[in-house]
């Protein structure tokens, strides 16, 4: 139940002043459903209003002065503006004011009356100054009505900043004094103020500075957010480990499916498979993320814990995002697990009548250990006759929801996640605070670097040149466009139009992908060019994730400036997983940005998708360009990922150090964390925020 302290703060928006039927779904849509979500909308600049008089204007500033109102100038047509001419003693300026109020104004602001005006100052050249729609209007006697310091918050249609700085006033005005969730000595060291204090400065900025987020107030608000979140985390990893699950250990019958394989585990492998028998032989329940590139070898990895399961008697389900990943999945472990007598399925939609009763058959008496598919595996008529492991793969792809569904086919279920999404180690916890993680850093030997270049789009006949003599000796292409078709904002290429291109310039074998056709379409083109049937395939991102062709040598990425720096080295490992040598072109829009340039110079110069993504987070600052959003990274209000890396770590120590001491936040500091967590609404149980 919520703590009674926090009753004002989740009262629903109406409860505001002026907050009624109209402008409700206005402020809901801005912050959210209650006033704690107006008390957290952040201003995104503060404007400080400079006494000055005309003679002395700034253009392009915000500017207070004390005029004489000297003559109105009305409109000829409706369309025009309303003009009031204004001057002291160092010159004139020109008021501007669109509207039909204009007749109000000769009422409010009759000639030679004395008025404060404040507002942005434009100089009209040889018209003078003029000030279009002044902010404030006030007669001398109400100069204080004019704020000297004034915060500038976000607005929508039918709101105004300054309408939404009242409401947030107001929401500051509800927010009590909170007893101290923080630890003393921190506090004092970070020199945090108060969690009121905190809210105060951030709405009650004196200048730029007081909007940084380096600022003790803005440090404090983040850390509040980090412990709030790291603290559900961490009492969901301790819930887990008290859950008692089957102890399974390593068995002679993986050892035997490895001695088959054409390779040598790396160390990188060796390690994330020690990582998971220890977790499975603890008798707790695994969770347990392993995150490697594209190609480092995540799913032989899980095929031998499968082994394990199996030869202890249990089933595991490996649920994959797309019907051509799973397939992909099948066709890399049915073979070496069958060869040992351990049978697998493949599950997907696409099964019906017989075919799929047989399998559902075969899953519920156990004759089958191994189920691999899409969303079909946790639909209501699958049973399994003993499911100990859940392997899902880009597990952020799925609805926590649907994760859940997976798993309560059956007790205390291991839960393997597995990403080919390189998440940089400073951003770890925040996506992955509930779950262990192993890190899968090294290449297979035998993958050919891929040789990478970048080309103004300029050059692109002369790349579809080269193309056309690649192919004619054998080479298979991708070319990935960012869009599907012509769009009215963009002047992007369309993929339709260039695989129409491509067909004039190399002939038919060309085929298309995109992310309208429909699932079976896709995966027929997919199949046509994984078969070597199609020489070349124009896709969108489609491919980030998904069809496997070793015989696939070239990637051409087209405006690749507009792509993230993460998604286009998913993108280049679509290519280089044979032995012959591989290439990827980067076209580019010229002229680049430095820091396209630098992104550009980076997949140059390393295939390390960890590296890759550190880097990208130095350059572009997180957010959507690391593709952040689509890995599960929690949707933070005051939290920067780059400005508080520092703030990440310590909090997820602080967490780990809270739940070891006081497991059930029982003590004065324990009852305090607990608002804090209502406070976020970061709790343990929440599914929607749960990442395993």
């Amino acid at each position: 139940m919520r703590p009674e302290i926090l009753f004002p703060l989740f009262a629903p928006v109406t409860s505001l002043k002026g907050v009624g039927p109209r402008v409700a779904p206005l402020l809901e849509k801005l912050a959210g459903p209650v006033v704690r979500d107006v008390l957290f909308l952040k201003p995104h600049t503060v404007i400080r209003r400079t006494p000055a008089t005309i003679s002395t204007a700034l253009d392009g500033e915000v500017m207070t002065f004390e005029v004489t109102v000297e003559s109105f100038q009305k409109p000829r047509v409706h369309t025009q503006p309303w003009r009031m001419r204004v001057f002291d003693q160092t010159g004139f300026m020109t008021l501007v004011f669109f509207g039909s109020f204009g007749s109000q104004l000769e009422q409010r602001h009759p000639v030679n009356s004395q008025r404060i005006i404040s507002g942005k100052v434009e100089n009209q050249g040889s018209f003078g100054w003029q000030m279009v729609h002044p902010d404030y209007m006030v007669e001398p006697g109400k100069a204080g009505d004019i704020p000297e310091v004034e915060p500038v918050y976000p607005a929508t249609a039918g709101l105004p900043p300054r309408t939404v700085r009242k409401f947030v006033v107001e929401a500051l005005s509800r927010a009590p004094e909170m007893p101290e969730w923080q630890d003393r000595a921190w506090l004092e060291r970070e020199r945090f103020p108060s969690w009121r204090e905190a809210l105060e400065r951030l709405h009650g900025p004196q200048g730029e500075a007081d909007l940084g987020l380096q600022s003790p107030h803005a440090r404090r608000l983040a850390f509040d957010e980090l412990l709030a979140h790291q603290l559900a985390m961490a009492q969901r990893k301790a819930e887990r480990r008290r859950e008692p699950a089957a102890r399974i250990g390593p068995s002679e019958l993986a050892e035997k499916i490895r001695a088959d394989l054409p390779f040598a585990f790396t160390g990188a492998q060796e390690r994330a498979l020690t990582d998971i028998r220890r977790d499975l032989g603890a008798g707790e329940r695994m969770s347990r993320l392993v995150q490697g590139d594209v190609g480092s070898g995540k799913t032989v990895v899980a095929m031998c814990a499968m082994a394990d399961v199996a030869a202890a008697g249990g089933q595991t389900a490996l649920m994959a995002p797309t019907e051509i990943l799973a397939r992909q999945h099948y066709e890399t472990i049915a073979a070496p697990l069958a060869a040992h007598g351990v049978g697998v399925i493949l599950l997907t939609g696409r099964d019906k009548g017989a075919a799929r009763a047989e399998k559902l058959r075969a899953l519920a008496s156990g004759a089958v250990q191994v189920a691999v598919g899409t969303h079909a595996l946790f639909q209501d008529d699958v049973a399994f006759h003993r499911l100990e492991m859940a392997v899902v793969d880009e597990q952020h792809r799925f609805g926590v929801a649907e994760r859940q569904r997976l798993q309560a086919k059956g007790e205390a279920v291991h839960f393997l996640a597995m990403s080919a999404t390189p998440i940089p180690r400073t951003l770890e916890l925040t996506v992955y605070g509930d779950l262990d993680v192993s890190r899968i850093d090294e290449k297979p030997p035998g993958r050919t670097p891929v040789a990478t270049r970048a080309m103004p789009m300029p050059r692109v006949a002369e790349v579809e040149t080269r193309l056309r003599e690649a192919v004619a000796s054998g080479a298979q292409a991708f070319w990935i466009c960012p869009l599907v078709s012509e769009s009215e904002v963009s002047d992007l290429k369309a993929a339709e139009k260039r695989a129409g291109e491509l067909k004039s310039t190399i002939g038919p074998s060309v085929g298309l992908v995109h992310g309208k056709m429909t699932p079976a379409a896709k995966d027929a083109v997919m199949a046509e060019f994984a078969e070597g049937r199609l020489s070349v395939l124009v896709a969108t991102t489609v491919v980030e994730v998904g069809v496997n062709v070793p015989n696939a040598t070239i990637m051409v990425i087209e405006q690749a400036e507009r792509f993230g720096l993460a998604q286009l080295h998913q993108l280049r490992g679509r290519v280089g997983r044979g032995r012959r040598e591989s290439a990827c072109v980067l076209l580019y829009d010229p002229p680049l940005s430095e820091t396209a340039q630098k992104r550009l110079d980076i997949l140059r110069r390393t295939d390390d998708g960890f590296l890759i993504a550190e880097t990208d987070l130095e350059l572009r600052g997180g957010g959507d360009a690391l593709g952040l959003r689509q890995s599960g990274f929690p949707d933070y209000v005051f939290t920067d990922p780059i400005a508080h890396r520092d703030l990440i770590a310590a909090a997820g120590d602080d967490a780990r150090l809270i739940i070891g001491r006081d497991p059930e936040l029982a003590s004065e500091r324990g009852l305090a964390l607990r608002v804090l967590q209502e406070l976020f609404d970061w709790k343990a149980g929440m599914a929607l925020k749960d990442a395993g």
